[in-house]
């Protein structure tokens, strides 16, 4: 049987977030993710997650502030000190909830700065949270996410996010692959995963257009599973996609997918 994560800042947002787990694994999930669980104590996730019996997957490190719009700052200069105060407050939640896994988002490429500036900043600051990730166990995600989804956003091309490990090469550091993104950067993200699956670390789906369930679309989900699963890939696969109802009355497509 196949094994999804569900997304909680997407999935089961009927509810308040601490009740998400409960909700979760009451449909079968067994793994559960959300990129800034930061509102509540990290005792508190981890306690969820035993009583419910759910293993969290992956989180976000602090991605600056979302009231300015923020989505990450690793790739913003002179904002480095803060980005390594970060990293340390993110690892040690992550460690305290058992999260497999820490993504950096990039943030957004600021204007007037030139490219190869950020560029630096980011590759730089990849490299330090790449090296903390290692000493605390924790290995660390990028993923490309497309300019629809994030306008600006430095990392929008997996072409991009490919750059980034080569010019990193931190052997902790690998990609969060979502096919949805990917589609809508003009990427055919069954070719990708068939050429790039050593590279991937785990995999968000939603189906295009829409973004929303599996089935509601037109994407080639069992393509895409039979390219994971001819790569070896053996982890869950993150559903970070928008129900187009209730979350628990949308999930008929797992029997028809597997």
């Amino acid at each position: 049987m196949r094994r999804y994560s569900a997304h909680l800042g997407y999935m089961f947002t009927e509810h308040a977030l601490e009740d998400r787990f409960a909700a979760a694994a009451a449909c079968g999930f067994r793994d559960v993710e959300h990129p800034g669980p930061y509102s509540i104590a990290a005792e508190r996730i981890a306690g969820l997650c035993r009583e419910h019996g759910l293993n969290f997957v992956q989180m976000a490190l602090p991605a600056g502030d979302p009231a300015r719009g923020e989505k990450g700052i690793a790739c913003l200069p002179g904002r480095e000190a803060e980005f390594r105060e970060g990293v340390a407050t993110g690892l040690a939640y992550a460690k305290a909830v058992g999260s497999r896994y820490v993504h950096v988002m990039s943030g957004l490429t600021p204007a007037g700065v030139a490219f190869d500036t950020v560029w630096s900043t980011y590759v730089s600051n990849l490299r330090f949270a790449s090296a903390a990730g290692a000493d605390a166990g924790i290995p660390v995600l990028i993923e490309p996410i497309g300019a629809a989804t994030i306008s600006g956003y430095l990392v929008d091309h997996p072409d991009i996010a490919l750059r980034a490990l080569d010019a990193v090469g931190a052997p902790n550091l690998s990609l969060l692959f979502d096919a949805f993104h990917a589609t809508n950067a003009g990427v055919d993200p069954i070719a990708f995963v068939r050429k790039h699956h050593g590279l991937i670390s785990h995999v968000h789906i939603a189906d295009h257009p829409g973004r929303h369930e599996p089935g509601s679309g037109r994407f080639d989900f069992q393509s895409l599973f039979r390219a994971l699963d001819a790569g070896g890939y053996a982890g869950s696969i993150g559903l970070e996609y928008v129900p187009a109802g209730d979350t628990a009355a949308g999930l008929g497509w797992r029997e028809r997918f597997g």
